[in-house]
C-alpha cells in the first residue's frame, strides 16, 4: 500500500446465511456444508475505494446499503468474505451515543479505559486527560457514573476521547447527530485540526450539508453496491435522487423532462409523483380534491435540490364534486421539526380570482411562486382547500406534510432564512 494511503478497500464483500426456519440451520450444521439450506444475503459486494492521508470522506447512503457492514469490516470487527481492507495506523471510532462506554463506571475511568484500548499508555492518557475533559466540557460529571449523563454528555466524553488522543485514522458515524449547533461547530474545527495534522477521517452521516461542506470526497452507496465515487456535491445530488426516488422514474415519467409540467385532471396521481412524502396525513370532507402537484425550479420539474435564491412555481391540480363558495387554498411550509417557516391563502393574499371557483363537477390548476430564502435542509409542504361557513372552516381536502424538498447546501448565510443582508464600506478614514 503506497504511504499516502491511510486506508484501502479492495473487492470488499460480505454475506450472510439467511434461514427460512431454524431446522435448517440445525440441518446445516450436520451437513457439513454439503448441501445448502440456506441462501445467501450479501450486505456488501464489490467495494473497492482508497482514502489518503489527511483526506476527509464521507460515505452516503440510505439506511440498509452497507454502511455499517463496511465499518465495521475498516474496524477489524468483522471478518470479510472477500476482497481485503488494509489499513496503516491506529482507527479511532465515535459511533452514536458513545458505543463502548460502560455505564457503571465513571466518565473518568472511562476515558482511561476507551483511550487504553486505543493503545495509549497510562502515561500518554495523563498528558491528554485535561484537553479531553476541557473539550467535553461535562464540569463535576466527569467523577459521575455514565449511565447518568445525557445522551448528549456521553457523545461529547467519546468525541473528545477520540479526537484529543489524536488517531491516524477517524471513523465519525452518526454521533454527530446528537450534539447542539455550538458543539457541532466545535468538534469540526477540532476534524480540521487533525486533518491539518495527517489523521485521515471518514465521516458518515444522512447530513448532506455536512458532506459537502467537509469533505474532499464522497462515496455512494446502494443496496451493498458501490455506485459512485467523487465530488461531494454530485455525490450528494445523486443520493437525494435514489432518497427521493427521482432516479428510479426518470427513464419512465413524462413528467420528468424540462419545461412545464402537465398535471392529471382526471384522477388522483398526487402520491406517484417524486418529491411525494408517504408519511403524510389526508382528511378532508372530500368535496373538493387535490389529485395532483408539481414543482417546477429553473425548467427542471420535481428536482431533487432547491438552492437557497431559486424561484419556486407549485402547481396544484383540484376536482370539485360539490358546487363551494368561495373555497380557500392554502400552502404551508414546515422544518422536518414541524416549525412553520411559512404559511399563506388564498384570502391571506386577498386573490379574489379564488372566490369564483367551485362550481360542481369542475376541475381548475392553480399555481403559486415563491422564491426559496431558505438556510439548508428538509423542508414539508401542506396543502389545502376549505371553506368558511359561519366563522368555521370545513376542510375538503388537507395534504398535511405531503410534498418534500431538500434545499442544498451555502456558505452565503447561515440560521433559517436569507434576509438579503448586503454590506458596503460607507466612509473610511486614516
Amino acid at each position: 500500500m503506497s504511504s499516502d494511503v491511510a486506508v484501502n478497500i479492495s473487492s470488499l464483500g460480505k454475506y450472510y446465511h439467511l434461514y427460512s426456519d431454524p431446522k435448517q440451520r440445525l440441518l446445516q450444521m450436520f451437513t457439513r456444508g454439503r448441501k445448502k439450506y440456506y441462501r445467501e444475503f450479501w450486505a456488501l459486494r464489490d467495494v473497492t475505494f482508497d482514502i489518503k492521508r489527511g483526506e476527509t470522506a464521507g460515505i452516503d447512503g440510505k439506511n440498509g446499503s452497507g454502511k455499517s457492514t463496511l465499518l465495521q469490516m475498516i474496524c477489524g470487527t468483522l471478518s470479510p468474505t472477500e476482497g481485503t481492507v488494509e489499513t496503516h495506523g491506529r482507527i479511532g471510532v465515535i459511533l452514536e451515543l458513545g458505543t463502548g462506554f460502560d455505564p457503571e463506571f465513571s466518565g473518568r475511568e472511562n476515558v482511561y479505559i476507551n483511550a487504553s484500548l486505543l493503545g495509549l499508555s497510562r502515561q500518554d492518557i495523563d498528558a491528554c486527560f485535561d484537553a479531553i475533559v476541557a473539550f467535553a466540557d461535562i464540569g463535576d460529571f466527569i467523577d459521575q457514573p455514565v449511565k447518568t449523563y445525557s445522551s448528549g454528555m456521553v457523545v461529547r466524553l467519546a468525541f473528545a476521547v477520540q479526537a484529543q488522543t489524536s488517531p491516524d485514522i477517524l471513523i465519525v458515524d452518526e454521533a454527530l447527530a446528537v450534539g447542539d449547533a455550538k458543539f457541532q461547530a466545535k468538534c469540526f474545527a477540532r476534524l480540521r485540526d487533525l486533518k491539518e495534522q495527517g489523521t485521515s477521517i471518514l465521516l458518515v452521516t444522512h447530513s448532506s450539508e455536512q458532506v459537502v461542506t467537509h469533505c474532499s470526497r464522497a462515496i455512494l452507496l446502494d443496496q451493498g453496491r458501490m455506485l459512485d465515487v467523487g465530488e461531494p456535491r454530485r455525490i450528494v445530488n445523486r443520493y437525494l435522487d435514489i432518497l427521493f426516488g427521482k432516479e428510479r422514474v426518470t427513464n419512465t415519467s413524462r413528467h420528468q423532462s424540462k419545461g412545464t409540467s402537465h398535471l392529471s385532471w382526471s384522477e388522483d396521481v398526487f402520491s406517484s409523483r417524486p418529491l411525494y412524502n408517504p408519511h403524510e396525513y389526508r382528511w378532508g370532507d372530500g368535496k373538493a380534491r387535490i389529485v395532483d402537484f408539481s414543482i417546477e425550479v429553473n425548467g427542471e420539474s420535481y428536482p431533487n435540490t432547491i438552492s437557497s435564491g431559486d424561484t419556486v412555481t407549485l402547481r396544484l391540480a383540484v376536482q370539485f364534486s360539490n358546487r363551494l363558495h368561495s373555497p380557500i387554498f392554502g400552502v404551508t411550509l414546515k422544518t422536518k421539526e414541524g416549525m412553520t417557516v411559512y404559511g399563506a391563502n388564498s384570502e391571506t393574499l386577498s386573490a379574489s380570482a379564488f372566490r369564483e371557483l367551485g362550481t360542481a363537477s369542475s376541475a381548475v390548476q392553480l399555481e403559486a411562486t415563491f422564491k426559496c430564502s431558505l438556510a439548508p435542509g428538509d423542508y414539508f409542504i401542506s396543502v389545502g382547500v376549505a371553506t368558511a361557513e359561519d366563522g368555521e372552516i370545513i376542510q375538503h381536502d388537507r395534504r398535511f406534510d405531503a410534498i418534500h424538498v431538500h434545499v442544498a447546501p451555502t456558505q452565503r448565510f447561515f440560521g433559517l432564512a436569507d434576509l438579503g443582508l448586503e454590506m458596503n464600506v460607507v466612509e473610511t478614514r486614516s
